[in-house]
């Protein structure tokens, strides 16, 4: 290169690939506080600081602790500078206190937590905008600022299923997911066994946990093509499968019976009929939908009565992103682009999940729908590290939940955004988690046919 001036990034290329990033971090940031916003003001303060679960904080500490975060990477680590707050450190430390406990905590007030959280946001915005996004890995990228949006959409999910949780009249209100007419599928596809890409070690804002990519060899297996619906899952009640225990592990049947459960979570029977309570209404269970609320345990059960089992991470990610034509791993079942609204259900755009079989144009190669979005898929694998994992930037976002007492969920529901939804992004949660957006799908062994 000649001349003086250096145009060229060590993360973003040139220039103008520095440019574009912070405008997709602007983007994604502007977004998740959009949300947040949205989130907080539609409940009085009264609603703000109360513990509406013990498994849930108060919303007030979820949108304090998110402009904490924020500070401490984008403010004093990424720009360098002096501490806003660091008293308020120990109280909006995940690690620090049980949610439990948070509402006896010295919090900071609504309007505190809201004008700490803004005042941030104006510092970090002045920060993005000087930014080369080049120089040091967190900066390589945007990563910094993708990991920040990333999370605050994160207890923005957080948030919203404290909001199912909330008793009273409804504070959130948005469309149904659209209609996508379409002819019978079948009920199961087939996937080729062999070697896939799994993971990645491209993916600009991935998190520690999805890298890096190795290979993985499955053999082949059948898999269901959409999620299971409430309709399939009442005809394994009407089966008696909350009291037959051939179908439960052994944990999952003492769970059930120690609480007496008979149904996926914020679901009673009335008059014969099964409702559900949805965002503070009640209405009849839609039988087309995805079912959701359901624990691990539950989902293990329904997949050994109808004679199947939940697929394991491995074949969950090749279902979703192998195409068996070119050979390689895509971004997402429909190829590398981002998700837009026909792909799939993201971003709270809908409070519910979409009717089984919805969006074609995101399905995978193989014919698989709604791989990404709508609801949380359980898998049967435990939450452990990739060969060559190394944890980035720090040891608590995913190395300290390695181990068997967590399960794998994919693919994201309705109440992620898409900056934290991929065919490679991994969650984890305790079997037991039935609060949760989370469903599942069922697969087979092919050398069983």
């Amino acid at each position: 290169m000649t001349g003086t001036t250096d145009t060229t990034t060590n993360g973003a290329g040139t220039a103008a690939d520095a440019e574009a990033l912070r405008t997709r971090a602007l983007a994604a940031l502007t977004r998740a506080r959009e949300r947040t916003r949205l989130l907080t003001d539609s409940v009085d303060d009264g609603e703000l600081t109360a513990q509406h679960s013990p498994l849930m904080s108060p919303l007030v500490w979820d949108l304090a602790h998110i402009g904490n975060q924020e500070e401490l990477w984008l403010w004093r680590e990424v720009a360098g500078r002096e501490a806003l707050r660091p008293e308020i450190d120990p109280l909006y430390d995940a690690f620090a206190h049980p949610r439990s406990e948070r509402p006896s905590l010295p919090l900071l007030s609504p309007g505190e937590a809201r004008a700490y959280a803004a005042d941030v946001r104006t510092r970090v915005l002045d920060v993005l905008a000087g930014a080369r996004m080049e120089g040091r890995p967190l900066l390589d990228a945007g990563f910094a600022f993708g990991m920040i949006a990333q999370h605050e959409q994160q207890h923005d999910e957080t948030m919203l299923i404290t909001h199912q949780l909330r008793r009273g009249p409804a504070a959130l209100t948005a469309p149904p997911p659209p209609v996508h007419p379409s002819g019978p599928l079948p009920e199961e596809v087939l996937v080729p066994g062999g070697p896939f890409t799994m993971g990645t070690s491209d993916e600009p804002w991935a998190l520690d946990n999805e890298r890096p990519a190795h290979t993985r060899t499955v053999a082949a297996f059948h898999i269901d093509t959409v999620p299971v619906t409430n309709g399939a899952y009442l005809a394994f009640m009407a089966d008696g499968g909350y009291t037959d225990r051939r179908w439960w592990h052994p944990d999952g049947w003492a769970q059930i019976r120690e609480h007496s459960v008979v149904a996926p979570l914020f679901w009673r029977q009335e008059a014969g009929q099964w409702l559900r309570r949805r965002f503070g209404v009640t209405e009849p269970v839609p039988e087309d939908e995805p079912v959701v609320h359901v624990s691990w345990y539950e989902a293990d059960a329904y997949a050994r009565w109808a004679g199947r089992r939940l697929p394991t991470e491995a074949e969950w990610e090749k279902a979703a992103r192998h195409d068996p034509v070119s050979g390689r791993s895509r971004r997402y079942p429909w190829g590398d682009a981002d998700p837009g609204p026909d792909h799939a259900n993201l971003g709270q755009r809908h409070l519910r999940p979409a009717r089984a079989g919805s969006y074609p144009a995101g399905a995978s190669p193989l014919g698989v729908r709604q791989l990404i979005g709508d609801v949380w898929e359980w898998t049967a694998s435990d939450f452990l590290p990739y060969p060559g994992f190394r944890a980035f930037p720090y040891k608590e976002y995913s190395e300290v939940f390695f181990g068997p007492e967590y399960k794998v969920l994919r693919g994201g529901s309705f109440a992620v955004d898409a900056v934290a939804c991929r065919g490679t992004f991994r969650n984890w949660d305790y079997p037991v988690r039935r609060q949760i957006f989370a469903g599942f799908r069922t697969a087979r062994s092919a050398e069983l046919d």
